[in-house]
């Protein structure tokens, strides 16, 4: 029965969609995975996917899988790059991961047209403009 699980509560984990460099002419975006805790995260995997409606008309990316390994405490790894062409869908992160041989998982997403300027924030650790949702269940 899902009462008889463990409620196991990720804090300190967040995604982040981050501007790495700007010109005139265009923009370069990552996803970062963020561990702010002080200890090492073990066995991490993230599956991305981006879905929703553009130019009318129903749209689903390829749901890719990465395989980060373990993270140290306080550090950030590079998931993916993203294109700001899919900023109007939902992107969607599934981040699962081991401490201590417990597992954790949560969802992060991003709604559409959530990165954008307005909503940009210095994001820690990685030290860069960008759009982060945190790891608080």
């Amino acid at each position: 029965m899902k009462k008889d699980l463990p409620l196991n509560i990720v804090e300190d984990i967040s995604v982040a969609i981050v501007l790495e460099t700007e010109t005139p002419t265009s923009k370069v975006w990552n996803v970062y995975l963020v561990n702010e805790k002080d200890k090492q995260i073990q066995n991490v995997l993230v599956s991305s996917r981006g879905y929703g409606q553009k130019d009318g008309r129903d749209v689903k990316t390829t749901t890719l899988r990465h395989f980060i390994g373990d993270m140290d405490s306080l550090s950030s790894q590079k998931i993916e790059a993203i294109d700001p062409q899919v900023f109007g869908l939902t992107n969607e992160y599934w981040v699962s991961y081991y401490i201590d041989g417990t597992i954790y998982d949560k969802k992060y997403v991003f709604l559409p047209e959530s990165i954008v300027d307005e909503n940009l924030i210095k994001i820690p650790i990685v030290n860069k403009p960008g759009v982060m949702i945190g790891g608080v269940n």
